[in-house]
């Protein structure tokens, strides 16, 4: 990410916040928080019989952005954004939306605004079998309702958009796995929601339908520039396809940042831990390995500066020499050289993000 672009990621307004959120299961949870009382202690959940499923959760979703929440099963991430939806009720805490704590919103707010500003797709499709494909896209907007013309028009443009065209007769059991995510994702879509949750959404798919659907995700945000929350435990799934990531374990966020800065970075020995594995050149992009320019240095053309050195060492190797790193606008930044792209794809690369 150049800059340039970082910076105008940080002048994006705030769509969705969590401060200080809290979720525990048990009797008489919210006593603890009374009268503002002091965050409780693990040993006095321990002595109260409570469960923390979301501890102290804070975090800012900008307008935009693809945000990432992941970490092993049981680390709180499904519970930690049905609390964002207050699809269940959190313990403590604000949630904000544009400003607004959900907290503090009544029921008829809440319908109105999951009807029509929040969409959701979850792991499992929850398809209705006995209507069509055009059917299960248009539902919700019946739920809305919206006249027939109308909703049937706009669930064929979402059907379109995600390559269903065709086959808007189909009944689920007529479609693969990969058609019916397809078709969960048309019909969160056809609200046009201003914020999507997705809960694990690929993650009950086969691998190479796995990776077909993240790339069909990818296209439609290109298009849709959504404002994006989505859950996994698959780190690789997550740096391919996030703006940032939020780290969990045992119901708290550990670290937040960019696939390169938990990489790079990490917090804590946990995170280092969870990213060990993870190949530098998945998350590096040009501009982190990139040398300063070089006044009359002869370069072997030009890659963007937000590209990823697994996307681009191919043509930086076979290059004559170094090639120029250019921001968004074209104009050159620093150089990156074969030698420095070598490093990184035989792990020697220790340069920070």
């Amino acid at each position: 990410m150049t800059s340039a672009s970082a910076s105008a990621d940080h002048e994006r307004p705030v769509k969705l916040a969590c401060r200080n959120v809290w979720k525990l299961f048990g009797a008489g949870a919210e006593r603890l928080f009374a009268d503002g009382a002091a965050a409780p202690s693990a040993e006095a959940l321990a002595r109260a019989g409570l469960i923390a499923a979301v501890r102290e959760a804070d975090l800012a979703v900008r307008e935009g952005e693809i945000f990432v929440i992941m970490g092993l099963s049981g680390s709180g991430k499904s519970t930690l954004v049905r609390c964002m939806s207050r699809l269940i009720e959190p313990t403590a805490g604000a949630v904000l939306f544009e400003g607004q704590d959900l907290l503090k919103a009544s029921e008829a707010e809440l319908i109105a605004l999951r009807r029509h500003k929040m969409g959701m797709v979850f792991q499992h499709f929850a398809l209705l079998p006995h209507l069509t494909v055009l059917g299960n896209v248009a539902f919700p907007l019946e739920i809305q309702g919206v006249r027939r013309a109308e909703r049937e028009r706009r669930a064929r443009a979402m059907i379109e958009l995600v390559g269903l065209g065709g086959r808007e007769s189909y009944y689920p059991r007529q479609l693969s796995g990969g058609q019916q995510q397809r078709v969960g994702i048309a019909r969160s879509l056809a609200v046009e929601p201003e914020v999507w949750f997705l809960d694990e959404p690929f993650s009950a798919l086969d691998p190479l339908i796995r990776r077909e659907m993240q790339d069909e995700f990818l296209r439609l945000q290109r298009l849709l520039r959504k404002t994006i929350v989505f859950i996994t435990h698959d780190f690789d799934e997550a740096i391919r396809l996030a703006d940032r990531i939020a780290i969990m374990k045992d119901g708290a966020i550990i670290q937040s940042g960019t696939p390169e800065e938990l990489v790079m970075q990490p917090a804590t020995d946990y995170v280092a831990e969870f990213t060990r594995e993870v190949s530098r050149a998945k998350v590096l992009s040009a501009r982190s390995a990139m040398e300063p320019p070089v006044p009359g240095a002869r370069l072997s053309g030009s890659v963007p500066a937000d590209a990823k050195i697994q996307d681009l060492a191919r043509r930086v190797i076979a290059s004559d020499g170094a090639v120029a790193v250019v921001d968004a606008d074209g104009r050159p930044i620093g150089q990156l050289t074969r030698d420095a792209v070598l490093d990184i794809l035989a792990g020697q690369s220790d340069r920070p993000a």
